[in-house]
C-alpha cells in the first residue's frame, strides 16, 4: 500500500486546518528529546524544525518558542503571539508552495510518543452542570435540597493537585482511603470500591495575571490559550465520607487525566453558543448578558471498554468558562502560566447524557473494575459544516498498589 500523503486529509477529518491542536512528542530514535508539535490529520508537524525549513514564515521573535520542550513558553507569550504562530502554521500546512519543505516535518501519529503538553501550575475543578449537581445532590442528600443555596449565585469549585494531572494513556491506580457507609458503625480503610469517572472539559491558562488584579469576563480570550478534554477520576466512597465540611480531597486528588492535545480557543469560534437561561440574576462581575456567547457546543462521547455509555452535551453547562475564570480571580488570586481549570462533570437532561457512573447508575453501581478502560472523545461544529476535534483521553484502571509496611 502506498504511503499516505500527509496533506491529503480524509473527508470530515476533525483535525484539519481549522483545528491545529498543540502537543509535545518524542520519537523512537530520540526518546529523551521532547518537541512541540501540531496535529494535522494522522500526522504531527515538528514545530521546532519549521522555522529553518520555511525561513521567514514564523516571525523571528517567536521561533525560539517553538524549540521548547513544553508549551509553557508559548503559553506565556500572549494572545497576539498565539495568533501569529497559528497563522504561520496554517500557511505552512495549506500553502502549496511550502509542501516540499514541510512534508519531511510531518511524522505519522502512530510513530511518536505523546507527553503531557504543558507544565501544570495550579489545578481547579468546578461544579457547573446544573443537571449533574442536581442528580448528585439527590443521591448524596436525599432528604435535603438537591442544589446548595449558593449554587446559582457562583461557580462552585475546589483546588485539586497539579502533581497528579497525567496525560492520556497513563494507567490509573485504584486509590486507598477511608470509607464509611450510612449504616456502618465506623470507617474502614482500603482500596476504593466505587471508582468513577467524570467527563469534563479543561481550559489552559497562558497569559498570567498579577496578584490582586482580578480578570473580568472580557479578559477570558486574553488569558486562556486552549481547551482539552479531562477525566477527573473520583473515588465516590472516599469522597462521600470526607467531603463534609470542606469538600473533595483524597477522593479526587489521585489522578486527573488530560488530552495530549490542547486546541486553541480561537478554533471554537463557530461553536460559540448561549448558555442555558438562568433563573437567578448573577452579580455584576458574573453578568454575561452583554458579552459574547460564553457557552461552547462540544459533543462528548464516553466509552467504557469500547462501548458508548453516554454522550454529554457541554452546551448545557450553567456556568461558562469565562465566568469560572472571573470568579476564580475576583478575590485577587493571580493566574499562572500553565494553570488548568476544569468545568466539572458534564451532564445533560437525558438518561444517555450523564457524565459519570454515579449518575448513570443512580448511585447503585456497578463502578469501575480493575482492567476497565475509559475513553473520552469530543468534537465541535467547525467552519463550513466541518468538525473541530479534541484529543481523546484514555485511562485503564490498575489494581491498588501495596502500601508500605
Amino acid at each position: 500500500m502506498p504511503e499516505q500523503n500527509p496533506f491529503d486529509l480524509a473527508e470530515g477529518d476533525p483535525f484539519g486546518p481549522h483545528t491545529l491542536p498543540y502537543g509535545v512528542f518524542s520519537t523512537a530514535d530520540a526518546p529523551g528529546l521532547r518537541r512541540l508539535g501540531v496535529r494535522y490529520g494522522r500526522h504531527v508537524l515538528d514545530l521546532a524544525a519549521l522555522p529553518d525549513a520555511v525561513p521567514g514564515l514564523v516571525p523571528a521573535p517567536h521561533a525560539a518558542l517553538l524549540g521548547a520542550a513544553t508549551l509553557n513558553p508559548l503559553l506565556a507569550a500572549g494572545r497576539p503571539v498565539w495568533q501569529e504562530v497559528r497563522a504561520a502554521i496554517r500557511t505552512a500546512l495549506t500553502g502549496p508552495a511550502h509542501r516540499t519543505a514541510v512534508a519531511p516535518l510531518l511524522r505519522p501519529l502512530d510513530d511518536v510518543t505523546l507527553h503531557l503538553p504543558f507544565e501544570v501550575a495550579d489545578y481547579v475543578d468546578f461544579y457547573s452542570s446544573e443537571h449533574h449537581a442536581t442528580n448528585v445532590g439527590r443521591i448524596f442528600r436525599p432528604d435535603a435540597a438537591a442544589l446548595p443555596p449558593n449554587w446559582k449565585h457562583l461557580p462552585i469549585g475546589y483546588h485539586g493537585r497539579a502533581g497528579t494531572v497525567v496525560v492520556t494513556g497513563t494507567p490509573v491506580v485504584r486509590p486507598h482511603g477511608q470509607r464509611k457507609g450510612p449504616q456502618d458503625p465506623a470507617p474502614v480503610f482500603g482500596p476504593s470500591t466505587r471508582l468513577d469517572i467524570e467527563a469534563e472539559v479543561g481550559f489552559v491558562v497562558g497569559t498570567p495575571s498579577a496578584l490582586h488584579a482580578p480578570v473580568g469576563l472580557a479578559g477570558f480570550r486574553d488569558h486562556v490559550f486552549g481547551v482539552c478534554l479531562v477525566n477527573d477520576w473520583s473515588a465516590r466512597d472516599i469522597q462521600a465520607w470526607e467531603y463534609v465540611p470542606l469538600g473533595p480531597f483524597l477522593g479526587k486528588s489521585f489522578a486527573t487525566s488530560v488530552s495530549a492535545w490542547i486546541t486553541p480557543l480561537d478554533a471554537f469560534d463557530t461553536a460559540r453558543t448561549a448558555p442555558p437561561t438562568r433563573d437567578v440574576a448573577p452579580l455584576p462581575y458574573l453578568d454575561d448578558a452583554d458579552a459574547e456567547p460564553g457557552g461552547l457546543d462540544l459533543r462528548i462521547e464516553v466509552r467504557l471498554n469500547g462501548e458508548v455509555i453516554s454522550r454529554p452535551p457541554f452546551a448545557s453547562m450553567y456556568w461558562t468558562a469565562a465566568q469560572q475564570l472571573a470568579h476564580m480571580t475576583v478575590n485577587g488570586a493571580s493566574l499562572r502560566t500553565g494553570d488548568l481549570y476544569a468545568s466539572g462533570t458534564v451532564s445533560g437532561p437525558e438518561p444517555d447524557q450523564l457524565g459519570c457512573l454515579l449518575e448513570l447508575t443512580k448511585g447503585n453501581g456497578p463502578y469501575l473494575q480493575d482492567g476497565d478502560e475509559v475513553t473520552l472523545t469530543a468534537w465541535a461544529p467547525g467552519p463550513d459544516g466541518g468538525r473541530i476535534g479534541l484529543g481523546e483521553v484514555t485511562g485503564r484502571v490498575l489494581p491498588a498498589a501495596e502500601l508500605p509496611a
